[in-house]
């Protein structure tokens, strides 16, 4: 690891333990220097990364501030639509369809998705930008025999409510995978990344009341906008 790189993590583990609080300046430059015993060189590359992950922002005349950070509790166990969260949490929240078409699904799609091959889907790809911040990449493929029909308005305002109030169907359950992932091209090119190199993905399938998969759907989270909940009981023997 570089030197700055040891900067970098050490004011980082600072920020996220508390040590430095939102709206805390950061000591200068040559504080920094003396406590480090690192060059002014070394300095402004640790901080340039604490600005690119969004830890710092620079204020002219003042110096490096810690800025707020709040997480969004995502609830993993229950079915809830980004829309419905953004409303639940007060989010200030705005949708942006990158793209919609239709696809064939072939071997590959089918088993990542669920869904017999030579079947035909609805893409969607649709940034979520969170506090200025895109902060979530989703991308659904939906069964067009279910989803007869997609526009650019139903999946910037929710294709659930869609789905549950004018095809007048019930979405019952999804199976849920999380896992960390990689940055690919498109988390790079969509999510404001900064100093990031992992992502939390969702990946979701999702049945209606009949047993029927009507959807398979991925969330690409920023790593430090969202915190993953879940509500356990125990069975008793």
């Amino acid at each position: 690891m570089k030197k700055y790189e040891q900067v970098f993590k050490k004011i980082e583990q600072d920020i996220t333990s508390g040590v430095y609080q939102a709206g805390d300046f950061l000591p200068t430059e040559n504080e920094l220097t003396q406590t480090y015993q690192m060059s002014r060189d070394t300095i402004r590359k640790a901080l340039k990364l604490l600005a690119e992950a969004g830890l710092i922002q620079k204020i002219h005349g003042s110096g490096s501030q810690v800025i707020k950070h709040e997480t969004i509790d995502f609830p993993v166990s229950q079915l809830t639509s980004y829309k419905e969260l953004v409303d639940n949490y007060g989010i200030d929240s705005k949708t942006n369809v990158i793209s919609i078409d239709k696809l064939i699904v072939d071997e590959k799609l089918a088993a990542l998705t669920g869904f017999k091959k030579n079947s035909l889907v609805w893409r969607v790809i649709r940034q979520r930008v969170v506090d200025g911040t895109a902060s979530v990449l989703d991308i659904d493929y939906l069964d067009k025999k279910i989803v007869p029909d997609m526009t650019r308005e139903i999946a910037e305002q929710s294709i659930y409510y869609y789905i549950e109030k004018q095809l007048h169907l019930i979405i019952a359950y999804a199976q849920k995978e999380i896992t960390i992932d990689q940055l690919t091209n498109r988390d790079k090119l969509l999510l404001d990344i900064g100093a990031e190199h992992h992502v939390v993905s969702v990946k979701s399938k999702v049945y209606l009341a009949n047993k029927h998969q009507f959807q398979f759907t991925e969330s690409r989270h920023k790593l430090e906008k969202f915190r993953f909940v879940d509500f356990a009981t125990r069975n008793p023997h």
